[in-house]
């Protein structure tokens, strides 16, 4: 296996997973079906915010030199990220961190599982995320905004491509390769569960809409 098999094998496990993350109702399950601009501006800055002490925190104690470094790029890509969707906010923000994604992401402590899940898994949550945000925008006919998130679902991707670029110089073995793609998988189930009970909690079924 290699780093294009893992992701095909991947995205084609979860693909259901995947597909019902990247539809429009991403967005109701984020807002709590506050589907406003400062709602979704919120949720998003929050994702920035938690992604960012998830790869602070990894690239602060993770002793293999390559992904330690690649922990600290992300943290700064985060970081600006975070600035830029604060900056769109109007008023005080009242920042959240975590949820169960990060939960699970934080207590990694492989090198193999926290590139893996981290920046490959979430990666793949993360550009679906964008693709929902953009859509937003542009049908409020706010193209400067949906402008911003294409810029940043590029650096995610450029997250992820890097994160498979790891896992070809860390994995030597088949064992080590199920190891990544379990963790990769994992993390995107428990990002659709989490997305699954939100929508449950507001009455709304998770299946994508056409």
């Amino acid at each position: 296996m290699d780093s294009d098999d893992l992701r095909e094998s991947v995205e084609t496990e979860k693909a259901t997973q995947l597909d019902r993350l990247g539809s429009s109702k991403l967005l109701i399950a984020l807002t709590d079906g506050d589907l406003d601009e400062p709602s979704v501006l919120e949720a998003a800055a929050d994702s920035e915010r938690s992604a960012l002490t998830t790869f602070s925190g990894w690239a602060d104690d993770e002793p293999h030199d390559a992904a330690r470094g690649a922990f600290e790029d992300a943290a700064d890509q985060e970081r600006r990220h975070l600035d830029l969707v604060v900056d769109e906010l109007d008023g005080e923000y009242d920042p959240a961190d975590g949820g169960p994604m990060h939960a699970y992401l934080r207590g990694r402590e492989g090198t193999i599982e926290r590139v893996a899940a981290g920046m490959v898994g979430r990666s793949l949550v993360s550009v679906r995320t964008h693709t929902q945000v953009i859509s937003f925008f542009v049908n409020e006919a706010d193209e400067v905004r949906a402008d911003l998130f294409r810029e940043l679902k590029t650096d995610t991707r450029g997250t992820l491509d890097a994160g498979l670029d790891l896992l070809d110089g860390l994995c030597d073995d088949a064992e080590e390769w199920e190891r990544a793609e379990m963790a990769a998988e994992y993390v995107i189930q428990v990002a659709y569960d989490d997305y699954v009970d939100a929508l449950g909690e507001l009455g709304v079924e998770p299946k994508s809409l056409c």
